[in-house]
C-alpha cells in the first residue's frame, strides 16, 4: 500500500486529522453553559437583610477590622439625603445584597460566533456589568474606578468563574459596613436547569480582616427582566447646607439598640471575624438574654411581631 518513501501515507494521515478535527469540533468547548435570560431572585437567604434590611449598628458575621468598624460607626442614613451620595448603594456586588433580580445576555464576535462577553443588566445609575470572556487583561491599578468594575470571565468546567477589579467605595451591608475601593471580587455562576446559583467572594485589604462570602439564588423566569433599571434621581432631601451627616467616634445612638430589643451583646453585633463562626455562638450564649417577646424581624422578610 505504501511506497519505500511513504508517500502514500500522507493522504491517509490528513484523512484521520481532519476526521478527528471534525468530530471534537462538536463537543462543547470546556463545557460551556447557555447563562443568559431573565433570573428572578429567590430571597430565603438572608431574606431580612435583602428585604426590610438590618438594624442600623449590627455587623454581626460581618469580618470587619477596626478600620471597618470605625468607619461603620460613623455612618448616618442621612448622609444619603445628600444629592451627591443619593445613589451611592450600588457597587457590582449589590446583585448579592439587594432584592433584584437579573437580565443575563451574551455578545459574540460577528464573525467567528465566539462570545467574547457576558453582560448582566443595570439598575438605578449603574451601569451593566460587562464580563469579558477574550482574555484582555485588568487594567493598571492607576486606572479608574467604575461602580460596575472590571471583570473578566473564564470556564472552569461549566462553572463561570469572574474576577472584578477597579470597583468604587461602597458598602457591604446597608447600614454602612463599608467597601473601599481596593476591594475586589471573585464570584461563580453555576447552573443547574432553571436555578442558577451565584457565590461571591470579597476581599478588602482596608476594612476586612478576612474575605467575606455571599450566596444567592435565582431562577429563569419567562417574563423577561428589563436589562435597564430605572434611574436613580438625585435631588434635595433637606440635609443642611454645608453639613455631612455622620457620627462621631463613640458618639453613635444606636450601638446598644440591639442588646436593648433583642438581648443580644455588644461584642456580636459590632462584628469581626470571630462572629462569623458557629462557635461564636458558644461564647456568647450566656449573656444573650432572650426577650420576652419578639419586637421585630420575628420569622421572615415580613415584620410579624409576635
Amino acid at each position: 500500500m505504501f511506497g519505500s518513501n511513504g508517500g502514500g501515507r500522507k493522504p491517509l494521515c490528513a484523512a484521520w486529522i481532519t476526521a478527528a478535527a471534525l468530530a471534537f469540533s462538536s463537543l462543547p468547548l470546556c463545557a460551556q453553559i447557555d447563562l443568559s435570560g431573565s433570573w428572578a431572585p429567590r430571597n430565603h437567604e438572608d431574606a431580612l437583610d435583602r428585604g426590610a434590611g438590618p438594624y442600623l449598628v449590627d455587623y454581626s458575621g460581618l469580618p470587619l477590622n477596626e478600620a471597618g468598624r470605625l468607619r461603620a460607626l460613623s455612618f448616618s442614613a442621612s448622609s444619603l439625603s445628600e444629592p451627591e451620595r443619593v445613589c451611592l448603594f450600588y457597587p457590582p456586588f449589590y446583585v448579592m445584597l439587594g432584592p433584584f433580580g437579573m437580565r443575563i445576555w451574551s455578545e459574540a464576535d460577528p464573525a467567528t460566533g465566539t462570545i467574547i462577553a457576558w453582560k448582566i443588566g443595570s439598575w438605578e445609575d449603574r451601569a451593566a456589568n460587562i464580563i469579558w470572556m477574550d482574555g484582555r487583561p485588568h487594567p493598571s491599578k492607576n486606572a479608574p474606578h467604575e461602580k460596575t468594575g472590571f471583570s473578566t470571565g473564564t470556564w472552569q468546567g461549566d462553572v463561570l468563574t469572574v474576577d472584578t477589579t477597579h470597583i468604587k467605595a461602597g458598602y457591604i451591608r446597608r447600614n454602612g459596613a463599608p467597601s473601599s475601593d481596593e476591594a475586589v471580587m471573585t464570584q461563580h455562576f453555576l447552573r443547574h436547569g432553571d436555578i442558577l446559583t451565584l457565590t461571591t467572594m470579597l476581599n478588602d485589604p482596608l476594612y476586612l480582616a478576612e474575605p467575606i462570602f455571599w450566596s444567592k439564588t435565582f431562577q429563569l423566569d419567562a417574563a423577561p427582566i428589563s436589562p435597564v433599571g430605572p434611574p436613580c434621581v438625585q435631588g434635595d432631601e433637606g440635609v443642611e447646607e454645608g453639613t455631612v451627616p455622620h457620627h462621631l467616634p463613640g458618639k453613635n445612638p444606636f450601638v446598644d439598640e440591639l442588646q436593648t430589643k433583642l438581648g443580644i451583646p455588644t461584642e456580636a453585633i459590632l462584628g469581626g471575624p470571630e462572629t462569623m463562626y458557629p462557635e461564636f455562638h458558644k461564647k456568647i450564649k450566656d449573656s444573650y438574654h432572650r426577650p420576652e417577646k419578639c419586637v421585630r424581624s420575628c420569622g421572615g422578610p415580613v415584620t410579624r411581631p409576635q
